[in-house]
Parts: C-alpha cells; sequence; structure tokens
C-alpha cells in the first residue's frame, strides 16, 4: 500500500468525467481489504461490477461499510474511532461519491 495524493486524485477524476474515480473506487476497496487483512472480503473490481450493476445503490452500502471497515482497523490499533460510515454513505449519496472517496483515502494514508 501506499499513499496517494487526494488532491491528484480529485483533479484526474474531473478530468476523466468520472472514469478515474472508478479506478480510485476499486483502489480504495482493495486497500481497506489488504489493511483490514481480511481475504474474504468483496474485491474492487467485484465492488465496482456490483455498483454498476445496481445503479449505484451497492455504492452506498459500499460507502458505509468502509466507514466500519475503517473504525475496526483503528479500533484494533487503539486508536478512538467514530461512526464515520454514516458520514460516508451521506456524503456518497449528496455528492457522487467524490467527496467520501477523498475522506477514506485521508484516512487511509494515516493508517498505512
Amino acid at each position: 500500500m501506499q499513499q496517494r495524493s487526494i488532491p491528484l486524485y480529485i483533479i484526474l477524476s474531473i478530468v476523466t468525467c468520472g472514469i478515474f474515480g472508478l479506478v480510485w473506487f476499486v483502489m480504495i476497496t482493495n486497500d481497506l481489504n489488504q489493511l483490514e487483512g481480511n481475504p474474504q472480503a468483496t474485491s474492487g473490481g467485484l465492488s465496482l461490477l456490483l455498483t454498476i450493476v445496481t445503479c449505484g445503490i451497492y455504492g452506498l452500502y459500499w460507502a458505509f461499510k468502509c466507514g466500519e471497515k475503517i473504525d475496526n482497523i483503528k479500533s484494533s490499533r487503539g486508536i478512538a474511532s467514530s461512526n464515520s460510515g454514516i458520514l460516508y454513505l451521506i456524503l456518497y449519496l449528496v455528492t457522487g461519491g467524490i467527496i467520501s472517496y477523498a475522506l477514506i483515502q485521508n484516512e487511509l494514508n494515516k493508517l498505512v
């Protein structure tokens, strides 16, 4: 895992009309699974496919689960955590995901 530049990824997502945002979605999912150490978790590619097939509904679930995963990782490391799943869910719903991606990536950058 590596730290990723959030401003660069946001700009790339905007310039490519959201296509890079899909790649970022996959990267975030795979990084969270690796950090959590859960080989049974849904891969980034499958999560993206499920989001596309369900017209974005799975993406809402994904955003909430990302918050739970980050909270679990923080708790296992003895770091205070809050219920970020609700925040990511609301932001994903309102902004189409880009702000959620940025906040999740920020937390991943801190945990790496």
